[in-house]
């Protein structure tokens, strides 16, 4: 299958946003970071914003809730029209409740888990999820360095998706860049979020090819 590559605007320049967007107008979605300042010790944006990116975006938007109280605050991304919404196992009181309601909007929904948080717990969620995410840095702030100690993770996490049968993505996020992303993939993952390795780049759209053609080989 062909990689997704989900460049994460918390990387973007926000004074020129919808420029922005248009440069990785080749990607598969754009990846929207929502850090609420209590979840994560980071403040980054909220609704308003996402709703003017879903307007004026050129990809669809993944938004990825680094929040508290998801329950209540989730499915207004999901109504703003995400086509991906995905919220952190650690924050949701009901997951499952959480995750159909996502879908009843007519969004995908994904499940995150932090580097220290164990997949196992969640296996049996599965059915009920478009998406798992698992964090290859903890959340919070962009730039970060990739956790090797991670890769086992992706690997339980894809074992465990090829062993329920479903077509569920597998996304991980922090530190993706041209130097882990072939060891992300070869571990399972198939969806890629980027930020300052497409950002931090002298051109956004060649960068979101060049990890795309890395991640290719590997994917399974």
């Amino acid at each position: 299958m062909t990689p997704r590559i989900c460049p994460s605007i918390l990387s973007a320049d926000f004074v020129n946003l919808e420029s922005e967007l248009r440069a990785i107008s080749g990607a598969d979605l754009v990846h929207v970071d929502v850090m609420d300042n209590h979840f994560v010790p980071n403040l980054t944006l909220g609704l308003p914003i996402v709703e003017r990116v879903v307007q004026v975006s050129p990809i669809p938007v993944d938004a990825h809730l680094m929040i508290a109280d998801p329950d209540r605050w989730a499915p207004a991304y999901a109504e703003a029209g995400a086509q991906s919404v995905t919220f952190h196992a650690e924050a949701a009181t009901a997951p499952v409740r959480l995750a159909r309601e996502l879908r009843r909007l007519g969004s995908r929904a994904g499940l995150a888990l932090r580097p220290a948080t164990s997949i196992e717990p969640f296996i049996d969620l599965l059915p009920e999820l478009d998406m798992l995410l698992i964090m290859t840095v903890e959340p919070g702030f962009g730039g970060q360095s990739f956790i090797e100690a991670t890769l086992p993770k992706i690997e339980r996490a894809r074992a465990a998706i090829d062993a329920a049968g479903l077509p569920i993505w597998l996304q991980v996020d922090g530190g993706i860049s041209a130097s882990t992303i072939e060891r992300a993939a070869a571990a399972g993952a198939d969806t890629f979020v980027a930020g300052s390795a497409v950002y931090g780049a002298e051109h956004a759209a060649s960068a979101v090819s060049e990890l795309r053609a890395l991640a290719s080989d590997h994917v399974h």
